[in-house]
């Protein structure tokens, strides 16, 4: 039986509040499960966010529970599991659309300098043009 450790949701309607459990990966996210071990509130106004029984969590991961990407941030910060730091440098590069746009701004930047840079020089050759 695949084990998940992961957030349960309970709370009123946008008033979330999770508790930490685990559960057979097949149930639903709110169904059966076999043991709370903690809780989430993502909106508190004083006090803790998190809590979780560490010795609990500590005997399902040795029993090879998974923990969800948001719980095993959870358990990063508590010390009871470790995260892999995440690298994904192409996520903050814009989309080819947009590519596209910055690379017409810039040749046409460019361009209006070339000819303001023309009509700067203009007038100095025309000096020396009647000069001679």
């Amino acid at each position: 039986m695949p084990l998940k450790i992961r957030l349960a949701r309970a709370g009123s309607k946008k008033r979330p509040y999770y508790h930490v459990v685990v559960a057979d990966a097949r149930s639903p996210r709110d169904g059966r499960f076999i043991e709370s071990l903690g809780s989430w509130n993502p909106l508190p106004k004083d006090g803790e966010r998190v809590k979780v029984d560490a010795d609990r969590v500590k005997h399902w991961l040795s029993h090879g529970a998974q923990p969800t990407d948001r719980v095993l941030r959870f358990l990063d910060e508590a010390g009871l599991a470790k995260r892999d730091a995440r690298s994904n440098p192409k996520k903050a590069e814009p989309g080819k659309k947009a590519q596209e746009r910055a690379a017409l701004l810039k040749k046409a930047q460019e361009d209006a300098a070339a000819a303001v840079a023309a009509a700067a020089a203009a007038p100095a050759e025309a000096e020396a043009a009647t000069a001679e």
